[in-house]
């Protein structure tokens, strides 16, 4: 396990085309980040550059930070973190129609190959050669300023901030969970867990037309939460395994039907 890294080479550092030195969150080693210049790859003739407005702290962010890796992804060198983002567009590429200078957009993070079977047939989530901002070796958007492909930045409506944009990212968690489980106006579901993914889950689930909603967790603050954004009824559970078969007949009898 590498404890703590080099700084980010001097060499390496140049003022981008406008003068301005974009800055970054770089993470050095365990519990160690420092603001250091960060030079931007050139602007492709389909790329985009972003002014980063907004930016959320995932989870697997905090596994970095504490660990310098998350599961089997580990860094090797220093790296800027974070991935749900948004954004105002500041440059287009040459080629760009879609957008202009100017727009709010949200970014989606992660780069497919766009050549390989998986990309051609509309499942580019799960191109094998993914490029994914904040995860080893790709550097996020914890930073002033990114170069994105323009098909990757999605303009927000003038109704949706720029915070609410940078958690569209997270959002897609849930709403791909209920396009999985086929949650419809029929189907009562519910969600173990009331961290920021169950609970945007709730919220998906409630508008794609669940007409029950139960939430489980160990956290009494974060069951408060969910029945505030509109959970039918929660669960408190505990971390004792031998609590396990009376709390499952409280969730049956939350969900008003056994659950098999």
């Amino acid at each position: 396990m590498i404890s703590e890294m080099t700084e980010v080479s001097e060499t390496k550092i140049c003022r981008n085309d406008d003068g301005e030195t974009n800055m970054a969150a770089w993470l050095l080693g365990i519990r160690t980040l420092k603001i250091q210049p960060y030079l931007l790859p050139p602007l492709g003739p389909h790329d985009v550059e972003v002014r980063i407005k907004a930016l959320g702290i995932c989870g697997s962010d905090v596994h970095y930070f504490k660990n310098m890796r998350n599961a089997n992804f580990v860094m090797k060198k220093p790296m800027i973190l974070g991935h749900e983002c948004a954004g105002i567009i500041e440059q287009v590429g040459s080629q760009v129609k879609s957008l202009a200078i100017g727009d709010r957009v949200a970014l989606e993070p992660g780069i497919s190959c766009q050549r390989c079977n998986l990309c051609r047939n509309g499942r580019y989530n799960i191109c094998p050669k993914m490029k994914f901002f904040g995860s080893p070796p790709t550097n996020g958007a914890l930073a002033n300023k990114v170069v994105h492909p323009a098909n990757l930045c999605f303009k927000l409506p003038d109704n949706v901030s720029l915070e609410e944009g940078a958690m569209c990212e997270p959002l897609s968690v849930g709403i791909h969970a209920c396009r999985r489980a086929e949650v419809g106006p029929e189907t009562n579901v519910l969600i173990v867990g009331a961290g920021p993914i169950g609970l945007v889950t709730l919220l998906a689930a409630r508008a794609f037309g669940a007409p029950r909603i139960v939430i489980v967790d160990v956290d009494d603050c974060r069951l408060s939460i969910a029945k505030k954004l509109g959970a039918d009824e929660s669960v408190q559970v505990s971390t004792n395994i031998q609590d396990v078969d009376e709390e499952v007949v409280k969730i049956q009898n939350a969900m008003a039907s056994a659950l098999m």
